[in-house]
């Protein structure tokens, strides 16, 4: 394994559309989704674990997560997990791992990944981010991989790439924000654009060097505490400051204003996992296209159905077609697939009535 190879794991998001299993005491990332034994973020562990050395993996989470982190990650230790006081969205917390990574070694190259999606063929997954490092090695880049899109989503952000040259890693042209769907098909339609998936790869130099172009403010404000950074005056320092730090994401702080973009198109099959929609795409479903997480389920006539419960919980379902079953301690949802994008506001609404009483 490369000593230079870094991981930055994004852990710090709710996931509030998959309530009620994901919560703020425990989101997403920390549940089996997938039913395969694994948390996502044990299983995004695992799959860099490939081509990184386990000590060079950081974890970027919110203090509240902390022990759980420790308890699903115990091949961890404390000073692995970079942990944000305050939720100051992405640039902030990727530039505040940097410069820890850039003391400990400032030849680093560092992947930063989400720790709640889902990738299928690990091996292919490897090698498209193996060419990103073998390029970001060689040159001052930012890289990110893109998704071969399959349908017009209108649920992600898109990557238009430069059609000039015909190498496998394409330079960006621009970022574009989420589209409406006629958008969304002329986008499949030009064979040029990728799916966000919020995945980068770069070398710490480079990266830094953007966010000194790009966002001078908050990089003077982060490089104030290097010298105390991976010592035990960190935290004072990070407590009284990050809160400081400007709530943006580095899609915007750095990568939309970037010229050195770069984009590998992914060889593997990607989800985000944002919906319980996409998580019933991603399950293995019976000859009636419903899909079963943990439940004991008996069904008649009912199609397109995720039903997910916990352990060893018996299920009868007769009649019922495209909604989401959810069972989880003292909360049932029963809730039409269409509408999936309105559980958020559904656990507003059921978290302040509970506050309430």
């Amino acid at each position: 394994m490369n000593k230079n190879y870094y991981a930055v794991l994004m852990a710090g998001g709710v996931g509030s559309r998959f309530w009620p299993v994901s919560t703020t005491q425990f989101p997403k990332q920390f549940h089996d989704m997938l039913g395969t034994g694994e948390t996502l973020i044990q299983k995004t562990f695992s799959r860099l674990t490939k081509l990184i050395p386990q000590e060079n993996i950081l974890v970027l989470t919110n203090e509240i997560y902390n022990d759980i982190v420790l308890e699903q990650l115990p091949g961890l230790c404390a000073e692995q997990i970079v942990l944000e006081p305050a939720m100051r969205n992405t640039a902030p917390c990727i530039l505040y791992a940097t410069l820890k990574i850039k003391k400990m070694n400032p030849d680093a190259l560092m992947v930063v990944a989400p720790t709640d999606h889902w990738i299928e063929d690990e091996d292919a997954f490897l090698d498209n981010l193996q060419r990103a490092f073998d390029c970001a090695g060689k040159e001052e880049v930012l890289m990110t991989l893109g998704i071969q899109p399959t349908f017009p989503n209108t649920g992600y952000g898109y990557i238009e790439y430069d059609t000039t040259t015909d190498r496998q890693i394409k330079k960006v042209a621009q970022f574009r924000e989420k589209p409406d769907y006629a958008t969304a098909k002329t986008f499949l339609a030009q064979g040029n654009f990728l799916w966000n998936a919020g995945i980068f790869i770069w070398g710490v130099k480079a990266v830094l060097s953007a966010f000194m172009k790009f966002q001078p403010d908050m990089y003077e404000l982060f490089m104030d505490g290097y010298d105390v950074y991976n010592t035990p005056a960190e935290k004072e320092f990070i407590d009284e400051n990050y809160i400081k730090s400007n709530n943006i994401s580095i899609d915007y702080a750095v990568m939309e204003k970037a010229s050195n973009v770069y984009v590998v198109p992914a060889a593997f099959d990607w989800n985000d996992l944002g919906t319980w929609g996409s998580l019933h795409d991603k399950l293995t479903k019976d000859e009636n296209n419903n899909a079963v997480v943990n439940a004991r389920l008996f069904i008649e006539n009912a199609t397109n159905n995720i039903i997910r419960t916990d352990k060893g919980k018996t299920v009868i379902v007769d009649g019922l077609n495209n909604y989401i079953v959810v069972d989880k301690e003292d909360i049932l949802l029963i809730y039409p697939k269409e509408k999936e994008q309105e559980i958020k506001k559904i656990t507003e609404l059921v978290t302040s009535t509970a506050k309430k009483v």
